[in-house]
């Protein structure tokens, strides 16, 4: 069941961190230069974190 959880976070984080770059990128206006650099940055931020409270949580 642990990697059902991982599973669904992980694609609710993917498109959580899609949309936080999209978000920045509307703000300034224009399209960033390390686009994928921050995408990764903030997936792997949110996913060490959830990631830790599943296994807190999970049976």
């Amino acid at each position: 069941m642990e990697a059902v959880y991982f599973t669904l976070v992980a694609i609710i984080l993917y498109l959580a961190a899609d949309r936080i770059v999209r978000t920045i990128e509307s703000r300034l206006g224009r399209t960033l230069a390390y686009r994928s650099v921050l995408f990764f940055a903030l997936l792997l931020g949110m996913a060490l974190v959830s990631f830790a409270v599943i296994r807190q949580l999970a049976p």
